[in-house]
C-alpha cells in the first residue's frame, strides 16, 4: 500500500512528542492515509526519540506503517515526501544573534542538503525551529536542485493566536472569523493584521469599532493590546506556565501542513514563504503573507489593498528579515 513518508526533526523534544501521536493518528494528512515516520534526532537526543517510538508501537495506529529513529540527516530524509524541521539551536545567555545564526545554519544547511540527496522529488518542507524564517531560507539555499517553494516556516500560531484573541474580545465562536494575515517575521516585529478579515460575513474591522466605541478606540485597541499581545505571546506563555509553547506550536504546524496538502478552499491563512515581489517584499525572503493553497502549495493571495498604518509595520518586520538574511549570508549561509 502506498505510504507518506514524514520526516521529523527534533523528534525527542517536547514539540515533537506533541507532533507524532496526532499525525500518527490521521490528525494532519487525514484517516485515510498511511504513513511511515522518520525521527531525527542528535546523538543526546536519541534515546527520548527511541522511547517516543515506543510509544507509537504501543498505541497501534492502524495508519502507522513503520517508524525509524535516527542521528543521520541523509537517512532521515531518504524518501521523505514531507519534512517537519522542528529541531533549531535556542538562544542561550549571551549569545549574540550572529552566533545564534551560525548555529542554526550549522543544523539547517546540513538538513537542506540531505533534502536535496535523498528525499522523494515532490517533497515539501516546513521550518519550525527558530528563527523560523531565516532557517527555511538557509534550508532552501541548501537544497540544491529542489525550488525553493517547497519549503517554509511556520507562522501558522501567530495566525491562530490573532483568531484567538479577536474570538475572546468580540465573544463570538472562532470559526466566524477569517481572512487575519500575519505580516513578516515570526518574531516581535510581525504584523498581524485584520484589515481584511471578516466575522460571520461581516467586515470585522468594523465590528470591532461598534464593540469599542469608535474607530479610533477600535484602532487603539489593535495598535496597543492586540499586536503587542499576539507577537508577544510565547513569551507570556513562558512567564504564566514556566516553559514554552508546546501543544500549540504542534497544533499549528499540523494545521499549516495538512491546508498545505488539503487546500484552503474559500478563505486564506498566514505562513512564511519564498517572496517573489509581492506586496514590496524583496524576492528571495522567507516572509509571511497571507496565503492560500489548491492542494500543490501555498500561494500568495494577491491584490489586497495595503494602507499606511499596515505599510510601516510591514516594512518595519521585513527590514529586520533583510538584516537576518545579510547575517547569515555574511557567514557564508543563504
Amino acid at each position: 500500500m502506498t505510504h507518506t513518508t514524514v520526516t521529523i526533526t527534533g523528534a525527542g523534544g517536547q514539540i515533537g512528542y506533541a507532533l507524532l501521536f496526532r499525525i500518527a493518528a490521521g490528525d494532519m494528512l487525514g484517516f485515510d492515509r498511511p504513513l511511515r515516520l522518520r525521527l531525527l534526532e542528535i546523538p543526546s537526543g536519541i534515546r527520548a526519540a527511541e522511547g517516543a517510538a515506543l510509544e507509537l508501537q504501543d498505541c497501534a495506529f492502524p495508519l502507522l506503517h513503520g517508524v525509524e529513529v535516527t542521528d543521520d540527516p541523509r537517512v532521515a530524509f531518504e524518501g521523505c515526501d514531507i519534512g517537519m524541521l522542528v529541531g533549531a539551536r535556542p538562544r542561550g545567555p549571551g549569545m549574540e544573534r550572529a552566533d545564534l545564526l551560525a548555529a542554526n545554519a550549522g543544523i539547517f544547511g546540513p538538513q537542506g542538503a540531505a533534502i536535496a540527496a535523498t528525499a522523494a522529488p515532490d517533497v515539501r518542507a516546513v521550518v519550525v525551529g527558530n528563527p523560523a524564517n531565516t532557517n527555511a531560507l538557509i534550508a532552501a539555499a541548501a537544497a540544491d536542485g529542489v525550488p525553493d517553494d517547497r519549503f517554509s516556516a511556520l507562522t501558522r500560531l501567530d495566525h491562530n493566536r490573532a483568531v484567538g484573541q479577536l474570538s475572546a474580545v468580540l465573544d463570538a465562536p472562532v470559526e466566524w472569523i477569517r481572512d487575519v494575515a500575519i505580516w513578516g517575521n515570526h518574531s516581535a516585529t510581525q504584523f498581524p493584521d485584520v484589515s481584511h478579515a471578516t466575522l460571520a460575513g461581516r467586515p470585522l474591522s468594523r465590528v470591532l469599532a461598534e464593540r469599542m466605541g469608535s474607530v479610533g478606540d477600535a484602532l487603539a485597541w489593535l495598535d496597543e493590546v492586540f499586536i503587542p499581545r499576539v507577537s508577544g505571546r510565547g513569551a507570556e506563555i513562558i512567564q504564566v506556565r514556566g516553559s514554552s509553547s508546546v501543544a500549540s506550536a504542534a497544533n499549528a504546524a499540523i494545521e499549516h501542513v495538512r491546508d498545505e496538502v488539503h487546500g484552503t478552499p474559500g478563505g486564506w491563512t498566514s505562513a512564511a514563504i519564498v517572496s517573489r515581489g509581492e506586496y514590496g517584499v524583496p524576492e528571495g525572503l522567507v516572509c509571511s503573507f497571507p496565503v492560500a493553497s489548491d492542494g500543490t502549495g501555498y500561494r500568495v493571495v494577491e491584490g489586497l489593498t495595503i494602507d499606511e498604518r499596515a505599510r510601516s509595520r510591514i516594512d518595519a518586520s521585513v527590514a529586520e528579515l533583510i538584516d537576518e538574511r545579510d547575517a547569515v549570508r555574511a557567514l557564508g549561509f543563504a
